[in-house]
């Protein structure tokens, strides 16, 4: 399994990448494969402004749905439209193509709120058990 170390993570297993004052969030590889193929993905509107912890959106699969959540707090300013079309882009790709969206207007010091790469390894580990 794969989790890259540029990366920060929460305990929902979402992953944000901050480039440039924009934060791209997606889903985990850990949550995309514990959820099966996904079949559909209810993206959050542009504009909309979220606090960390929010509910971002939702994925559905063939075995469950799930929320997503904010990472940080932000202003979405682009979704994956691929993603209405082939969602399970997010199976074949969690950390490049299958990203849900990205938010601008960011609350950088929410960051430390988050895992590493060895931390969300920990906490992957530690919900196997």
């Amino acid at each position: 399994m794969s989790i890259p170390e540029n990366l920060k993570y929460t305990k929902t297993n979402e992953w944000v990448l901050v480039e440039d004052a924009i934060a791209t969030v997606g889903l985990t590889e850990y949550a995309q494969g514990a959820l099966g193929d996904i079949t559909y993905v209810d993206l959050p509107s542009t504009d909309k402004a979220f606090h960390q912890g929010d509910e971002l959106g939702a994925v559905e699969s063939v075995k469950a749905a799930c929320d997503i959540f904010a990472p940080v707090s932000g202003h979405v300013c682009d979704v994956n439209d691929e993603l209405e079309v082939t969602p399970d882009l997010m199976n074949k790709d969690p950390y490049g193509e299958g990203w849900i969206a990205k938010l601008d207007h960011l609350a950088p010091e929410e960051l430390e709120n988050l895992m590493d790469a060895d931390e969300y390894a920990k906490h992957v580990e530690s919900l196997k058990h």
